[in-house]
């Protein structure tokens, strides 16, 4: 008997999946090309302050009850939460990070063949969970200087439309859109009776400094199909411990209660988390360095004569005057690990990450040896 290919198994939505590529880890740089001394991962926009000194207490002392399963609904992360953002715990469902909750979402409010909506230059899970599901996609393209068309997006939305995927700010432009948009997008969405979900992937809203950026948590009222999404693992530091959370109307949590995994936050990860809400000085300095550091990076950038786009995230995205894979591939050599866009339209273009203020000037060091030293070695 014949033996069967493996990808038989699956459909050719799955088939043709492109797997997700995360930041390369410092460990496997290492490995690769030999190099000792500090290495300056700016590619995965974690917090160069390291977790929350609170939290990691709080998370030492849950590890005395390692042996005991977590609470499968979160409680008192959810109570904690509901507190701090002035929110029903009931609106409340925690994730192995916000990018469980995407899934769960599709999972849960898609069937194969429903539509759904993202803009062009997201990020890239958004897509990947859609083609998993069988979803049928529309891609909007961005307007100038890489902003998120949301007129254009309304415009897109068909009766069948399932998901909104709306990302401030965006992954990886690191732009974002204000109130007035907003307001104008969801009231595009009542004029035309229009009722998808409308997904607010806002994992880098603690960094938004900007007087008009919309806190989307305020507009349930006006849009009950609203759903906010938020991680830990960025301005709270805890990365490792993926955990996010989302806040909808509760009959929407209901129905992704029902779909959730159990179990899927870990005892230590909430204790973790709940640490991390009660350091106010902590998140507070890290948002204080980073504002710093954008200014830093978008200075130097400009300052090698490079195109920097706005951004109100922890990361930075430019656009060089030669393939980003090249310049990524240069700055590996000299310890300083960035991201390159090829795999998000942008080819011509890298995001680095704030760090603090001697990893903000190692890389610019290291881009400006790319840039202009190709007759010393590269």
């Amino acid at each position: 008997m014949s033996e069967r290919r493996p990808d038989a198994l699956v459909g050719e939505n799955i088939a043709s999946l492109t797997p997700y590529v995360p930041g390369k880890p410092i460990e496997e740089l290492r490995r690769e090309r030999g190099l000792e001394g500090e290495i300056a991962k700016l590619a995965s926009n974690e917090n160069p302050l390291g977790p929350s000194p609170k939290a990691i207490a709080a998370a030492q002392a849950a590890l005395l009850e390692a042996h005991l399963y977590p609470d499968g609904g979160a409680f008192y992360l959810r109570k904690r939460l509901g507190e701090y953002l002035g929110v029903d715990p009931a609106r409340i469902i925690a994730g192995n990070g916000s990018n469980e909750l995407l899934e769960i979402l599709a999972r849960t409010f898609c069937r194969p063949g429903d539509h759904v909506v993202v803009s062009a230059h997201a990020f890239v899970i958004y897509k990947l969970i859609a083609q998993a599901s069988d979803l049928e996609i529309s891609e909007v393209p961005m307007a100038p200087g890489l902003q998120m068309d949301l007129v254009a997006m309304a415009e897109a939305i068909r009766p069948d439309t399932r998901l909104v995927f709306l990302a401030n700010p965006n992954n990886p432009t690191g732009t974002w859109f204000g109130r007035d948009p907003f307001e104008a997008f969801l009231d595009t969405l009542q004029r035309r009776n229009l009722r998808p979900l409308v997904i607010m992937d806002e994992a880098y809203t603690e960094f938004a400094t900007a007087p008009d950026f919309p806190d989307s948590l305020r507009y349930h009222d006006r849009y009950d199909r609203l759903v906010t999404l938020r991680t830990f693992s960025k301005c709270y530091g805890l990365a490792a411990f993926r955990v996010g959370y989302g806040v909808a109307h509760p009959s929407l949590i209901d129905y992704m209660n029902r779909v959730r995994a159990p179990f899927n936050t870990g005892r230590v990860a909430q204790a973790a988390a709940i640490g991390a809400l009660d350091d106010a000085e902590f998140l507070a300095a890290s948002v204080a360095l980073n504002e710093a550091g954008r200014v830093q990076l978008k200075e130097g950038l400009q300052a090698l004569g490079l195109e920097v786009f706005p951004s109100m995230a922890n990361f930075v995205l430019c656009r060089l005057p030669r393939p980003g894979a090249e310049v990524f591939d240069r700055l590996l050599q000299r310890g300083v690990i960035v991201r390159p866009m090829a795999g998000y339209g942008l080819p011509d273009c890298i995001r680095v990450s704030v760090g603090t203020a001697a990893q903000n000037t190692r890389f610019l060091q290291a881009l400006a040896e790319v840039l202009d030293g190709e007759g010393q070695g590269g």
